[in-house]
Protein backbone atom coordinates (compact mmCIF):
# COMPACT_ATOMS: atom_id res chain seq x y z
CA UNK A 1 0.00 0.00 0.00
CA UNK A 2 1.03 3.44 -0.63
CA UNK A 3 0.34 7.06 0.92
CA UNK A 4 -2.63 8.73 -1.37
CA UNK A 5 -0.28 11.58 -2.44
CA UNK A 6 -2.81 14.96 -1.67
CA UNK A 7 -0.05 17.20 -0.14
CA UNK A 8 2.64 19.03 -2.01
CA UNK A 9 5.12 18.32 0.47
CA UNK A 10 8.82 20.14 1.68
CA UNK A 11 11.83 17.79 1.18
CA UNK A 12 11.99 18.13 5.21
CA UNK A 13 11.36 15.85 7.43
CA UNK A 14 10.94 17.05 11.09
CA UNK A 15 12.09 14.81 14.18
CA UNK A 16 12.09 16.83 16.73
CA UNK A 17 10.89 20.28 17.97
CA UNK A 18 10.95 22.47 20.86
CA UNK A 19 9.43 25.51 21.54
CA UNK A 20 9.59 27.76 17.94
CA UNK A 21 12.43 25.53 16.96
CA UNK A 22 12.24 22.52 14.59
CA UNK A 23 15.02 19.92 14.13
CA UNK A 24 15.24 17.83 10.86
CA UNK A 25 16.91 14.28 10.50
CA UNK A 26 19.68 15.77 8.98
CA UNK A 27 19.85 17.67 12.61
CA UNK A 28 19.26 21.23 10.69
CA UNK A 29 17.59 23.80 13.10
CA UNK A 30 14.47 25.24 11.80
CA UNK A 31 12.73 28.15 13.47
CA UNK A 32 8.86 27.43 13.31
CA UNK A 33 6.92 30.72 12.67
CA UNK A 34 3.69 28.27 11.13
CA UNK A 35 3.08 26.26 14.19
CA UNK A 36 1.89 23.83 11.72
CA UNK A 37 -1.38 25.27 10.41
CA UNK A 38 -1.65 27.36 13.64
CA UNK A 39 -1.75 24.00 15.60
CA UNK A 40 0.82 25.03 18.23
CA UNK A 41 -0.14 27.16 20.62
CA UNK A 42 2.41 26.82 23.69
CA UNK A 43 5.20 25.45 22.14
CA UNK A 44 6.54 22.14 20.50
CA UNK A 45 7.35 19.78 23.03
CA UNK A 46 6.13 21.93 26.10
CA UNK A 47 7.30 19.94 29.94
CA UNK A 48 3.94 20.37 31.49
CA UNK A 49 2.04 19.00 28.35
CA UNK A 50 4.44 16.17 27.41
CA UNK A 51 4.38 15.12 31.45
CA UNK A 52 0.34 15.81 31.62
CA UNK A 53 0.12 13.82 28.81
CA UNK A 54 2.26 10.89 30.39
CA UNK A 55 0.72 10.93 33.70
CA UNK A 56 -2.68 10.57 31.85
CA UNK A 57 -1.77 7.89 29.61
CA UNK A 58 -0.91 5.71 32.75
CA UNK A 59 -4.53 5.89 33.85
CA UNK A 60 -6.83 5.89 31.14
CA UNK A 61 -6.22 6.93 27.34
CA UNK A 62 -9.89 6.74 25.89
CA UNK A 63 -13.49 5.32 26.74
CA UNK A 64 -16.71 6.25 24.60
CA UNK A 65 -18.99 9.05 25.61
CA UNK A 66 -21.82 6.34 27.18
CA UNK A 67 -19.65 7.00 30.94
CA UNK A 68 -18.90 9.93 32.49
CA UNK A 69 -15.96 11.72 31.75
CA UNK A 70 -14.86 14.41 35.04
CA UNK A 71 -12.12 15.61 32.66
CA UNK A 72 -14.78 17.13 29.56
CA UNK A 73 -16.75 19.08 32.33
CA UNK A 74 -13.47 20.52 33.92
CA UNK A 75 -12.30 21.68 30.28
CA UNK A 76 -15.87 23.64 30.04
CA UNK A 77 -15.41 25.05 33.21
CA UNK A 78 -12.25 26.13 32.86
CA UNK A 79 -12.73 27.24 29.19
CA UNK A 80 -15.71 29.16 29.53
CA UNK A 81 -13.71 31.27 32.54
CA UNK A 82 -10.98 31.60 30.06
CA UNK A 83 -13.01 32.35 27.09
CA UNK A 84 -15.33 34.98 28.46
CA UNK A 85 -18.61 32.70 27.74
CA UNK A 86 -18.93 31.09 31.20
CA UNK A 87 -22.75 30.56 31.03
CA UNK A 88 -22.24 29.12 27.31
CA UNK A 89 -22.23 24.92 26.98
CA UNK A 90 -19.57 22.61 25.32
CA UNK A 91 -19.31 20.08 22.79
CA UNK A 92 -16.43 18.21 22.38
CA UNK A 93 -15.33 16.56 18.79
CA UNK A 94 -12.35 15.87 16.80
CA UNK A 95 -11.35 19.17 14.29
CA UNK A 96 -12.02 22.06 12.91
CA UNK A 97 -14.19 21.17 10.26
CA UNK A 98 -16.41 18.83 13.04
CA UNK A 99 -16.90 21.39 14.99
CA UNK A 100 -18.59 23.94 11.82
CA UNK A 101 -20.18 20.65 10.84
CA UNK A 102 -22.46 20.38 14.61
CA UNK A 103 -22.63 24.49 14.71
CA UNK A 104 -24.13 24.28 11.38
CA UNK A 105 -26.50 21.38 12.64
CA UNK A 106 -27.25 22.97 15.72
CA UNK A 107 -28.53 26.51 13.96
CA UNK A 108 -30.76 23.89 11.76
CA UNK A 109 -32.06 22.40 14.35
CA UNK A 110 -32.92 25.41 16.79
CA UNK A 111 -34.19 27.34 13.78
CA UNK A 112 -36.23 24.72 11.52
CA UNK A 113 -34.17 26.34 8.59
CA UNK A 114 -31.61 24.33 5.68
CA UNK A 115 -29.82 27.44 4.65
CA UNK A 116 -25.86 29.27 5.59
CA UNK A 117 -24.87 32.20 4.89
CA UNK A 118 -21.33 32.48 4.57
CA UNK A 119 -18.52 34.91 3.53
CA UNK A 120 -16.70 35.24 -0.30
CA UNK A 121 -13.34 33.93 0.39
CA UNK A 122 -14.49 31.56 3.70
CA UNK A 123 -12.77 28.89 4.85
CA UNK A 124 -14.44 26.39 7.26
CA UNK A 125 -13.03 22.54 6.75
CA UNK A 126 -13.01 20.08 4.32
CA UNK A 127 -16.01 17.67 5.06
CA UNK A 128 -19.40 18.10 3.56
CA UNK A 129 -20.80 20.29 4.79
CA UNK A 130 -17.89 22.49 6.18
CA UNK A 131 -16.24 22.06 2.45
CA UNK A 132 -19.67 23.53 1.00
CA UNK A 133 -19.54 26.23 3.24
CA UNK A 134 -15.87 27.22 1.65
CA UNK A 135 -15.70 29.23 -0.82
CA UNK A 136 -13.03 27.25 -3.11
CA UNK A 137 -14.86 25.17 -5.86
CA UNK A 138 -12.09 23.60 -6.49
CA UNK A 139 -12.19 21.10 -3.81
CA UNK A 140 -16.05 20.65 -3.88
CA UNK A 141 -16.45 17.36 -5.18
CA UNK A 142 -20.28 17.35 -6.94
CA UNK A 143 -21.61 15.58 -3.73
CA UNK A 144 -20.56 18.77 -1.87
CA UNK A 145 -22.19 21.03 -4.05
CA UNK A 146 -25.15 22.27 -2.36
CA UNK A 147 -27.78 25.49 -2.87
CA UNK A 148 -28.11 25.66 0.69
CA UNK A 149 -25.08 27.85 1.11
CA UNK A 150 -25.27 31.45 0.16
CA UNK A 151 -21.94 33.38 0.19
CA UNK A 152 -21.85 37.19 0.52
CA UNK A 153 -18.88 39.66 0.73
CA UNK A 154 -17.70 40.60 4.34
CA UNK A 155 -18.01 43.56 5.21
CA UNK A 156 -21.01 44.40 2.80
CA UNK A 157 -23.98 45.12 4.80
CA UNK A 158 -26.47 45.63 2.46
CA UNK A 159 -25.31 42.46 0.92
CA UNK A 160 -25.93 40.48 3.96
CA UNK A 161 -29.56 42.25 4.54
CA UNK A 162 -30.67 41.42 1.64
CA UNK A 163 -30.59 37.85 1.88
CA UNK A 164 -31.32 38.00 5.24
CA UNK A 165 -34.89 39.77 4.50
CA UNK A 166 -35.68 36.68 2.58
CA UNK A 167 -36.03 34.63 6.01
CA UNK A 168 -34.75 31.08 4.75
CA UNK A 169 -31.59 31.19 6.88
CA UNK A 170 -30.43 29.39 10.15
CA UNK A 171 -27.01 31.34 10.59
CA UNK A 172 -24.68 33.17 9.39
CA UNK A 173 -20.79 31.96 9.63
CA UNK A 174 -18.04 34.30 9.97
CA UNK A 175 -14.29 33.51 10.98
CA UNK A 176 -12.79 36.00 13.37
CA UNK A 177 -10.42 36.47 10.89
CA UNK A 178 -9.80 34.82 7.20
CA UNK A 179 -6.80 32.85 7.77
CA UNK A 180 -6.50 30.64 4.92
CA UNK A 181 -8.14 33.50 2.46
CA UNK A 182 -5.08 35.46 2.80
CA UNK A 183 -5.80 37.62 6.59
CA UNK A 184 -8.92 38.96 5.96
CA UNK A 185 -10.33 41.15 8.56
CA UNK A 186 -14.44 41.85 9.50
CA UNK A 187 -14.92 45.40 10.57
CA UNK A 188 -16.09 45.91 14.34
CA UNK A 189 -18.67 48.52 12.73
CA UNK A 190 -19.44 45.24 10.47
CA UNK A 191 -19.63 42.95 12.89
CA UNK A 192 -22.04 44.92 15.60
CA UNK A 193 -24.60 45.74 12.46
CA UNK A 194 -24.37 41.98 11.64
CA UNK A 195 -25.32 40.73 14.94
CA UNK A 196 -28.74 43.30 15.42
CA UNK A 197 -29.66 41.81 12.08
CA UNK A 198 -29.14 38.03 12.99
CA UNK A 199 -31.46 39.09 16.69
CA UNK A 200 -34.05 41.23 14.03
CA UNK A 201 -34.34 37.82 11.62
CA UNK A 202 -33.95 35.26 14.08
CA UNK A 203 -30.64 33.44 12.85
CA UNK A 204 -28.34 32.12 14.64
CA UNK A 205 -24.47 33.83 14.76
CA UNK A 206 -21.83 31.45 14.38
CA UNK A 207 -17.76 33.02 14.90
CA UNK A 208 -15.38 30.86 13.33
CA UNK A 209 -12.58 30.85 15.37
CA UNK A 210 -10.81 27.50 14.23
CA UNK A 211 -7.44 29.42 13.34
CA UNK A 212 -8.34 32.59 14.65
CA UNK A 213 -8.95 31.91 18.53
CA UNK A 214 -7.27 30.39 21.31
CA UNK A 215 -5.42 33.99 22.35
CA UNK A 216 -3.68 34.04 18.86
CA UNK A 217 -4.61 37.62 17.94
CA UNK A 218 -3.89 39.03 21.39
CA UNK A 219 -7.61 38.47 23.38
CA UNK A 220 -9.12 35.33 23.54
CA UNK A 221 -11.36 34.59 20.36
CA UNK A 222 -10.68 37.43 17.42
CA UNK A 223 -14.34 38.90 17.22
CA UNK A 224 -13.98 39.86 20.92
CA UNK A 225 -12.66 42.82 19.74
CA UNK A 226 -15.87 43.95 18.82
CA UNK A 227 -17.62 43.30 22.08
CA UNK A 228 -20.33 41.20 19.67
CA UNK A 229 -20.94 38.22 21.30
CA UNK A 230 -21.79 34.56 19.28
CA UNK A 231 -24.72 32.10 19.66
CA UNK A 232 -22.14 29.48 18.85
CA UNK A 233 -18.33 29.86 18.53
CA UNK A 234 -16.44 27.04 17.15
CA UNK A 235 -12.46 25.82 18.31
CA UNK A 236 -10.02 23.69 17.18
CA UNK A 237 -6.35 24.35 15.79
CA UNK A 238 -4.37 26.06 18.84
CA UNK A 239 -6.84 23.97 21.47
CA UNK A 240 -4.95 21.11 22.18
CA UNK A 241 -1.13 21.80 20.75
CA UNK A 242 -1.34 19.04 18.14
CA UNK A 243 -3.34 16.64 19.80
CA UNK A 244 -7.15 16.62 17.65
CA UNK A 245 -9.68 17.82 19.24
CA UNK A 246 -12.70 20.51 18.26
CA UNK A 247 -15.22 22.12 20.59
CA UNK A 248 -18.43 23.84 20.05
CA UNK A 249 -19.23 26.67 22.33
CA UNK A 250 -23.14 27.31 22.34
CA UNK A 251 -25.63 29.98 24.17
CA UNK A 252 -27.64 28.86 26.47
CA UNK A 253 -30.83 28.87 24.13
CA UNK A 254 -29.66 25.63 22.77
CA UNK A 255 -31.39 22.90 24.37
CA UNK A 256 -29.69 19.52 24.62
CA UNK A 257 -31.63 16.94 23.12
CA UNK A 258 -30.05 13.06 24.01
CA UNK A 259 -28.87 11.81 20.70
CA UNK A 260 -29.07 15.11 18.38
CA UNK A 261 -25.01 15.10 18.17
CA UNK A 262 -22.55 12.56 18.69
CA UNK A 263 -18.94 11.11 18.59
CA UNK A 264 -16.59 7.99 18.89
CA UNK A 265 -13.45 9.76 19.96
CA UNK A 266 -14.78 13.81 20.75
CA UNK A 267 -13.75 14.76 24.14
CA UNK A 268 -11.32 11.57 25.40
CA UNK A 269 -9.40 11.11 28.18
CA UNK A 270 -6.16 12.17 26.37
CA UNK A 271 -7.53 14.99 24.18
CA UNK A 272 -9.21 16.69 27.50
CA UNK A 273 -5.85 16.58 29.31
CA UNK A 274 -4.00 17.97 26.38
CA UNK A 275 -5.97 20.87 25.98
CA UNK A 276 -6.46 21.46 30.03
CA UNK A 277 -2.91 21.74 29.99
CA UNK A 278 -2.88 24.26 27.30
CA UNK A 279 -4.98 26.12 28.80
CA UNK A 280 -3.02 26.25 32.10
CA UNK A 281 0.14 26.83 30.22
CA UNK A 282 -1.69 30.13 28.05
CA UNK A 283 -2.51 31.43 31.41
CA UNK A 284 0.41 30.88 33.35
CA UNK A 285 2.75 31.92 31.16
CA UNK A 286 0.49 34.98 29.57
CA UNK A 287 0.73 33.84 26.46
CA UNK A 288 -2.25 36.06 25.01
CA UNK A 289 -0.51 38.58 25.92
CA UNK A 290 2.64 37.66 24.66
CA UNK A 291 1.09 37.46 20.96
CA UNK A 292 0.13 40.69 21.41
CA UNK A 293 3.64 42.33 22.20
CA UNK A 294 5.25 40.24 20.08
CA UNK A 295 2.81 40.57 17.28
CA UNK A 296 2.99 44.38 17.53
CA UNK A 297 6.70 44.08 17.67
CA UNK A 298 6.58 42.27 14.28
CA UNK A 299 4.11 44.29 12.51
CA UNK A 300 5.98 47.51 13.48
CA UNK A 301 9.47 46.16 12.00
CA UNK A 302 8.11 44.79 8.96
CA UNK A 303 6.41 47.95 7.96
CA UNK A 304 8.26 50.29 5.23
CA UNK A 305 9.78 46.97 3.82
CA UNK A 306 9.97 47.78 0.04
CA UNK A 307 8.89 43.81 -0.86
CA UNK A 308 5.30 44.42 1.30
CA UNK A 309 2.69 45.61 -0.44
CA UNK A 310 -0.07 45.10 2.22
CA UNK A 311 0.39 43.99 5.74
CA UNK A 312 -2.98 42.29 7.73
CA UNK A 313 -3.94 40.70 10.66
CA UNK A 314 -3.07 41.33 14.70
CA UNK A 315 -1.34 39.37 17.61
CA UNK A 316 0.17 36.45 15.87
CA UNK A 317 -1.56 35.61 13.15
CA UNK A 318 0.06 38.26 10.23
CA UNK A 319 -0.85 38.56 6.43
CA UNK A 320 2.42 39.59 4.66
CA UNK A 321 0.88 40.60 0.93
CA UNK A 322 4.17 40.93 -1.20
CA UNK A 323 4.69 42.39 -4.62
CA UNK A 324 4.80 40.43 -7.84
CA UNK A 325 8.21 40.31 -7.87
CA UNK A 326 9.52 38.60 -4.09
CA UNK A 327 6.85 35.89 -4.78
CA UNK A 328 9.56 33.16 -4.31
CA UNK A 329 10.62 34.95 -0.64
CA UNK A 330 8.92 32.14 1.17
CA UNK A 331 10.86 29.42 -0.23
CA UNK A 332 14.07 31.69 0.11
CA UNK A 333 13.00 31.53 4.08
CA UNK A 334 12.80 28.25 4.22
CA UNK A 335 15.47 27.07 2.05
CA UNK A 336 18.10 29.93 2.97
CA UNK A 337 17.19 31.13 5.85
CA UNK A 338 15.73 27.88 7.77
CA UNK A 339 11.98 29.53 8.57
CA UNK A 340 8.76 28.17 7.81
CA UNK A 341 5.95 30.07 7.41
CA UNK A 342 2.34 29.80 5.93
CA UNK A 343 1.05 30.71 2.56
CA UNK A 344 -2.28 31.97 1.36
CA UNK A 345 -2.09 31.85 -2.49
CA UNK A 346 1.38 33.03 -4.21
CA UNK A 347 1.67 36.21 -2.87
CA UNK A 348 0.74 36.03 0.71
CA UNK A 349 3.18 34.61 3.63
CA UNK A 350 1.30 34.32 6.99
CA UNK A 351 2.91 34.06 10.20
CA UNK A 352 1.06 31.91 12.91
CA UNK A 353 4.08 31.02 14.90
CA UNK A 354 3.24 29.79 18.89
CA UNK A 355 2.12 32.10 20.95
CA UNK A 356 5.44 31.74 23.06
CA UNK A 357 7.70 33.48 20.37
CA UNK A 358 10.11 35.68 21.35
CA UNK A 359 11.34 38.97 21.14
CA UNK A 360 15.09 36.82 19.67
CA UNK A 361 12.39 34.49 17.47
CA UNK A 362 10.75 37.72 16.31
CA UNK A 363 14.17 39.53 15.42
CA UNK A 364 15.51 36.21 13.53
CA UNK A 365 12.77 37.05 11.33
CA UNK A 366 12.56 40.07 10.87
CA UNK A 367 16.95 39.89 9.94
CA UNK A 368 15.88 37.42 7.37
CA UNK A 369 12.91 38.55 5.63
CA UNK A 370 15.42 42.21 5.38
CA UNK A 371 18.24 40.61 4.14
CA UNK A 372 16.12 38.79 1.25
CA UNK A 373 14.90 41.59 0.38
CA UNK A 374 17.51 44.50 0.77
Amino acid sequence: MNIFEVYQLWPIEPVRAKGCKIWDKEGTEYLDLYGGHAVISIGHTHPTYCSMLKEQIGKIGFYSNAVENSLQVELAQQLGRMCGYPDYSLFLCNSGAEANENAMKLASFHTGKAKIIAMNKAFHGRTSGAVAATDNPKIQAPFNKTDHIVFVPVNDLQALENELKKEEYAALMIEGIQGVAGIFEPQVEYLKSARELCDKYGVVLIFDEVQSGYGRTGQFFAHQQSVVKGDIITTAKGMANGFPIGGVIMSPKFKAVTGMLGTTFGGNHLACTAALTVLKVIEDEHLINNAKIIGEYLISHLKGNKAIKELRGRGLMIGIELYPEYLTLRDRLLFEKKIFTGGAGKSVIRLLPPLCISKENADQFIDAFNDLTK
